[in-house]
């Protein structure tokens, strides 16, 4: 089986293609290192079924020929995480939005499966707990930065259900929720990491809001496995799926309870959003109904809150 990974270079793209390797599958790789590193894909530069093209995906937008041969696609190139889209909302939207429909041309073109990486953004404020595959969204205002993220991950999404009906396609959405683990940057606002290393160092953990906002972890580890099983099931074909955890915790519990298990010394202070990021606006609660995946892959996370936390401080030990 060959692959396409886009965005594999990113801290999911990696662990994903390792998954891949390790089952002896040919991975091929396309990443622009916007957001990703090549650090995180060198050991695998050796490895004969193994490609990395450093390439914005669109450029091969009128080569589509180059990747003749492709079985499966998996899309998670996007531009990601919150101080990242917030410093870069006009590229991040057309970059997600192009990238994706290119993925879908490239789907008809090769008649080849892909899944759609989008993401529990997509709920935007909704307070219609958990999260539902079939739910009405609630955004904020046009005028909020905040939503680009959202608008561009919904189009995705549209895009590839309108496509699977025009040209018979049998792509899968999946929403991802809160997708921790080792390797996972702290540059683009990504909670753990961050508080991580601020414990690890005995700074400040620095709690943006009120803290009692709460969300739901991953460990990568489980979510990829995830991704694989839903690309591999024929039930999942033409399906919206969220994949994540259900277990909540407020983000001020969260910084405790890092806080503890790193033996830091560190103080946990409160910044207000608007110091943090201009024109923010946070959603108070993000927890997935996890029914739909665990009725069409038998899901079942195996690693707990505790066990994600420690091996980001291992790692961030190194």
């Amino acid at each position: 089986m060959k692959n396409l990974v886009t965005g594999g270079a990113g801290f999911i793209g990696m662990h994903l293609t390792e998954l891949l390797l390790n089952r002896g599958e040919k991975v091929v790789v396309i990443d622009d290192l916007s957001t990703g590193s090549q650090s995180n894909i060198k050991k695998y530069l050796t490895n004969p079924n193994f490609e990395f093209y450093e390439m914005n995906l669109l450029s091969y937008k009128n080569d589509m020929d180059f990747f003749t041969g492709i079985d499966r696609i998996y899309h998670l190139a996007a531009s990601v995480g919150v101080k990242y889209i917030m410093e870069k909302p006009l590229y991040s939207l057309k970059n997600n939005i192009n990238t994706t429909e290119f993925v879908l041309d490239l789907s008809q073109f090769l008649s080849s499966k892909a899944v759609i990486i989008s993401s529990s953004e997509v709920y935007g404020i909704s307070d219609q707990y958990p999260f539902s595959e079939e739910d009405n969204r609630v955004y904020g205002p046009v005028s909020s930065i905040r939503w680009g993220y959202a608008y561009s991950k919904s189009i995705d999404e549209f895009m590839t259900l309108e496509y699977n009906r025009e040209y018979e396609l049998n792509n899968s959405v999946i929403r991802l929720f809160n997708t921790v683990g080792p390797g996972q940057s702290s540059n683009y606002g990504m909670v753990i990491p961050r508080f991580v290393k601020q414990a690890l160092t005995n700074e400040p953990m620095t709690v943006f809001g009120s803290g009692s906002q709460k969300r739901c972890f991953s460990h990568v580890f489980d979510i990829v496995k995830g991704i694989y099983d839903i690309m591999c099931e024929t039930n999942c074909d033409g399906e919206v799926i969220n994949l994540g955890s259900n277990y909540e915790i407020s983000i001020s519990d969260l910084a405790r309870k890092i806080k503890k298990l790193a033996k830091s010394k560190s103080k946990i202070i409160n910044i207000p959003y608007s110091k943090a990021y201009n024109n923010f606006e946070d959603m108070k609660k993000r927890v997935p109904d996890l029914n739909k995946v665990i009725q069409l892959i038998g899901y079942k996370p195996q690693y707990k809150l505790n066990e994600i936390i420690e091996d980001v401080i291992e790692y961030e030990k190194l």
